[in-house]
């Protein structure tokens, strides 16, 4: 009995103690997906905004004091997507690490566009703040315009992403750097997919001309060389003036526009009052992927979902 023992304590000393894998909260479900693929079969992060509700306006509940209060790092897009968090973080999660994504070196941004019309796509460059490497001229002043936050929409941003979250929890959890390094390599194979199959199915609509809802797309826009006319709201917490509607509806007529791209919860009169008497195709699209089931592959599916929507609306 007593030899038993003793082997069952050597057995136990012998096995090797493996670490815990960090407490990981993220804000929306793009950076959820691209965390949770760094983490494959290492762990799963928490997704602090569920799918459906707007980054920009979102009441936190008690089970996301929780989430906040336990975490050791919080990958979020940056406080121009939601600004609210500021106040959370600092009084729950004062002692976790924090990787605001809008703000790491070589992330590619654009200004938010305000007008109701957008002037038609030239060749940007992109911009890359912390290096002041611009490919080319860029259309916007980024020193004075507030940055459009919906990045994670170009995938190439997603692929520059990838390896930094792998950097910061290595930080946290050395013994597992290399499989974090292994996924976020995967991760940005499978970017690179869904970029490939994103391209191919845009092929015949790369001289459609179209209306978007709520201004989400312009990075998605730019990396795959698309024609978006304009915008009919400013953003979710702005419906759209007369003057505005007008400006949409002389666009429209200009550009024999026929294609509108619209979200789940948006009202499809006020789209209907912008194309009166001309021909109407509407995509139903969310830029936050919120049919679309959490972890790892959700991002590509997002990409290549996006890229769904606008092909059906030729």
């Amino acid at each position: 009995m007593l030899r038993s023992l003793l082997a069952v304590a050597l057995a136990s000393v012998a096995l090797p103690a493996w670490a815990e894998p960090p407490r990981v909260v993220t804000d929306i479900a793009a950076v959820h997906s691209l965390v949770s693929r760094v983490m494959k079969g290492v762990g799963e992060p928490e997704l602090l905004i569920p799918a459906g509700a707007s980054p920009h306006f979102y009441a936190l509940k008690p089970s996301d004091a929780g989430k906040l209060r336990d975490a050791q790092i919080v990958i979020k897009i940056g406080p121009q997507l939601s600004p609210w968090m500021d106040r959370p973080l600092t009084s729950l999660a004062q002692g976790a690490k924090r990787l605001h994504l809008l703000e790491q070196p070589g992330t590619i941004t654009l200004a938010a566009r305000t007008g109701a019309t957008f002037e038609p796509h030239r060749d940007h460059g992109d911009h890359h703040p912390g290096t002041g490497e611009d490919d080319h001229d860029h259309d916007h002043d980024h020193g004075h315009a507030a940055i459009d936050p919906h990045a994670w929409l170009d995938p190439e941003n997603g692929k520059i992403w990838l390896p930094l979250i792998a950097r910061a929890l290595s930080d946290l959890d050395p013994e597992h750097a290399a499989d974090y390094s292994a996924n976020a390599t995967a991760g940005t194979a499978e970017i690179d997919r869904a970029m490939a199959d994103t391209r191919a199915a845009l092929a015949s609509v790369q001289d459609l001309h179209f209306i978007v809802f709520h201004d989400a797309y312009q990075y998605f826009e730019h990396r795959f060389g698309l024609n978006a006319a304009g915008a009919i709201a400013l953003s979710h917490a702005s419906p759209p003036g007369p003057a505005r509607i007008s400006e949409l509806r002389e666009r429209v007529e200009a550009l024999d526009v026929t294609c509108a791209l619209t979200e789940p919860q948006f009202d499809l009169d006020l789209v209907r009052t912008v194309f009166d008497g001309h021909d109407l195709k509407t995509a139903v699209v969310d830029p936050a992927g919120s049919a679309i089931p959490l972890g790892p592959d959700m991002y590509p599916e997002l990409i290549r979902s996006v890229g769904a929507a606008l092909t059906s609306c030729n």
